[in-house]
């Protein structure tokens, strides 16, 4: 996470899933990066249909759009640097698409 926060210095809020929420997870951002606000967004257990939840439907959406590449749709690599590298890879690939393509 320490590598997150150096890549991109202007983060001020960390938006995350309910699994992310207690104490550890606080105390161990805390110690690399104290200033950040956490905002946990929660799924609401009484709606029976599909609801949209803001922040969320942005994540699972980017990674639904990396899924469709083959070479990230299983975990062959033995390196998590060439992992990386084709996640970088499949990363500029759509948004390529999305610049050279508005639709």
């Amino acid at each position: 996470m320490a590598t997150l926060f150096e890549m991109f210095p202007f983060l001020k809020k960390l938006f995350v899933d309910s699994g992310y929420k207690g104490p550890k997870f606080a105390n161990a951002l805390a110690k690399v990066r104290p200033h950040i606000e956490i905002e946990i967004v929660k799924r609401s257990d009484q709606v029976g249909s599909f609801v949209v939840l803001p922040k969320r439907w942005i994540v699972e959406r980017t990674i639904a759009w990396l899924n469709r590449c083959r070479r990230l749709a299983k975990d062959w690599e033995c390196l998590n640097r060439k992992a990386l590298a084709f996640l970088r890879l499949a990363s500029i690939r759509l948004m390529l698409r999305k610049l050279c393509n508005p639709a």
